[in-house]
């Protein structure tokens, strides 16, 4: 009952949204840096140019004065333009030959005088034109002229990416795969070259710049009308804050997702707008209470941060009664610590240096060392954290914790992307990547809001509604995780619903119903109704939708496409909602409505003819 003609031509012409236009005061004046290439050329190319015009000058006009002998033996000086003729095929070595006669040695000494001085003079040009290439402020300024030409010829929605690290290459490969343009700047010439050598789909422009300088946003994009939000991803809080304000500032309708460690550095960032704060190490703190009290939330959790394609990981069994032992009290090991107490449980913390005031359940001593381990009384505890910020520290405090206790439950901190194959090495209980953290969160905020607002719900629905909901994308989707897409029922993207929804003749499980066959329902998973600001997670069949209703479905590709059809052409929804086969074409239409017309009236006929 589906007609494909009929959905691509109703995608076609479906009315796009413009671009949200720049406010006046967001422009910052970068186009004096990026056509600085041309100023940097005539400065240090000035010196070599003069000497040219001048050796030539000279060349030309001693040529001219310099009298020669015409063919008849009388004295035939040559004109200014011959001379000039000459000397230009002469200094650049095509030669002719002498013109308009045989020079006589006076000329002949003068031009020989002019190709010395012409080879120096082009010698010292084209030495001056080498040494200007390989200038490091002159590859710089082309390398912002063509990055900001390539910037400001793009035509569709960008995300502006600050900080090209481990996560921004995640987040880059994860959104190139959506088709999502970027726009990257980074401090590294080694990262931004990076960009090149990744298999991108897309040409994703890449500027070195620091940016915490307003002009070189500015560059990247930030005033363009089709910047659709910025990513500050690096590894100084301070950059992302600098990155954070001047998007505030100069262009407040933007979104801002910013990295930081720093609970401080958050605040100041909320104090400019409202911007989305990620700090990895309040998240992971976060995750392992969830991962103690919900383990079948935690596993939807990671599951659906992962993106599509991914694995359903295994669910864990953390324990949770006991005590545990923190290594490390930086500020991972305070949000981690916070987040076990408020659990109520109990924390023992190695602190190789005494910082202030000694806390009670503090042990001062390095945790590699097997003694201090020894101190903490490890037999008797149910987990330890590693969690300083050097790898080897952390590995080596996990290797000493098994021997001492083998059924402990590790957690680490991973601070060095080099480092992966030695934690899975060790086959920790629990990883914190901070890039990866950061990546999942970000994608899932970015990608699909719908599906951050539906995580932001999930845990207060319990650990047994999760494992239900696991349970029921496995037995529809399978072990891995399937596309999640959003639909809105409004005119735009569900035409074919029109007074419908109105009449609130429309349920969800009629919806989803196969367009070729209505008796088979397509395996579709709802995870989010979201109605006047209101979510409803996981609604049932029996819910009756309405205009502007947005929903969030998990399914394969082939079942999405089914519901695309239902929603755009009329006579695939009057099939699968109400069992009614109407002609899809306009042609159809119109005959079905004449012969459904003449029928009546010849019925009418037979009835008047029955009565009289």
């Amino acid at each position: 009952m589906s007609n494909p003609l009929l959905i691509f031509w109703a995608q076609l012409f479906s009315p796009r949204k413009p671009p949200s236009k720049v406010p006046p005061h967001a422009q910052i004046e970068s186009s004096s840096q990026a056509s600085s290439t041309i100023f940097l050329v005539m400065r240090r190319m000035r010196a070599p140019l003069i000497t040219l015009i001048v050796i030539f000058s000279i060349s030309v006009v001693g040529l001219t004065l310099i009298t020669g002998v015409g063919p008849d033996g009388q004295p035939a000086p040559i004109s200014l333009f011959e001379s000039f003729y000459f000397m230009s095929y002469t200094a650049t070595t095509i030669g002719f030959g002498e013109l308009p006669w045989p020079f006589t040695p006076a000329q002949r000494l003068w031009v020989t005088f002019a190709i010395y001085l012409s080879v120096i003079g082009w010698a010292y040009a084209i030495g001056s034109l080498l040494t200007l290439l390989q200038d490091r402020s002159f590859r710089q300024a082309l390398a912002l002229r063509r990055f900001t030409r390539k910037v400001a010829r793009l035509r569709e929605p960008f995300l502006l990416v600050v900080g090209y690290g481990r996560a921004g290459e995640v987040l880059a490969k994860a959104f190139d795969a959506l088709g999502q343009q970027l726009v990257v700047i980074d401090e590294s010439s080694d990262r931004v070259d990076a960009l090149d050598l990744g298999s991108y789909h897309a040409d994703i422009p890449g500027l070195v710049a620091d940016a915490a300088n307003p002009h070189h946003l500015s560059a990247a994009g930030l005033d363009h009308p089709f910047c659709a939000g910025v990513l500050a991803l690096t590894n100084d809080d301070e950059t992302n804050l600098a990155v954070t304000m001047t998007a505030a500032l100069l262009r407040p309708d933007l979104p801002v997702v910013a990295r930081t460690v720093s609970a401080p550095i958050a605040d100041r960032m909320h104090a400019f707008g409202t911007p989305t704060v990620v700090n990895p190490f309040d998240r992971f703190g976060e995750h392992l209470r969830l991962a103690l009290n919900a383990p079948a939330s935690y596993q939807l959790l990671t599951w659906l941060e992962a993106g599509p394609g991914a694995e359903l990981p295994g669910r864990g069994s953390p324990p949770t009664d006991g005590r545990w032992v923190i290594c490390g009290y930086g500020r991972f090991g305070r949000e981690v610590t916070a987040d076990l107490r408020a659990a109520n449980l109990e924390v023992t913390i190695i602190e190789p240096v005494e910082r202030g005031e000694p806390e009670p359940g503090v042990i001062v001593g390095d945790a590699s060392e097997p003694d201090v381990l020894a101190r903490a009384d490890l037999a008797s505890a149910v987990g330890l954290v590693a969690g300083t910020d050097n790898d080897t520290t952390n590995l080596s405090m996990l290797a000493a914790a098994r021997r001492l206790n083998p059924q402990l439950f590790l957690a680490a901190r991973q601070n060095r992307p080099a480092s992966a194959a030695l934690f899975d090495a060790m086959q920790v209980d629990a990883l914190l990547v901070p890039t990866e953290v950061v990546a999942h969160e970000v994608y899932a905020q970015i990608s699909t809001p719908m599906l951050w607002r539906f995580i932001q719900e999930m845990p207060a629905r319990g650990d047994q509604w999760a494992a239900d909901l696991i349970q029921r994308l496995r037995h529809n989707c399978g072990r891995e995780l399937p596309a999640l897409w959003k639909i809105k029922l409004d005119p735009e993207q569900a035409p074919a619903l029109g007074g419908w929804l109105g009449d609130g003749r429309v349920t969800l499980g009629d919806l989803l119903r196969s367009p070729e066959d209505r008796e088979r329902r397509l395996r579709v998973v709802p995870l989010l109704l979201l109605r006047d600001g209101n979510a409803v997670l996981t609604p049932d069949g029996e819910t009756v939708l309405a205009r502007d209703d947005e929903l969030l479905f998990a399914g394969q590709g082939s079942e999405r496409r089914e519901l695309e059809s239902t929603l755009v052409v009329d006579s695939t929804a009057a099939y699968v909602l109400f069992d009614q086969h109407t002609p899809s074409s306009w042609v159809w239409r119109k005959l079905s409505r004449k012969r459904l017309t003449r029928s009546t009236l010849d019925d009418r006929e037979g009835r008047t003819t029955h009565h009289g």
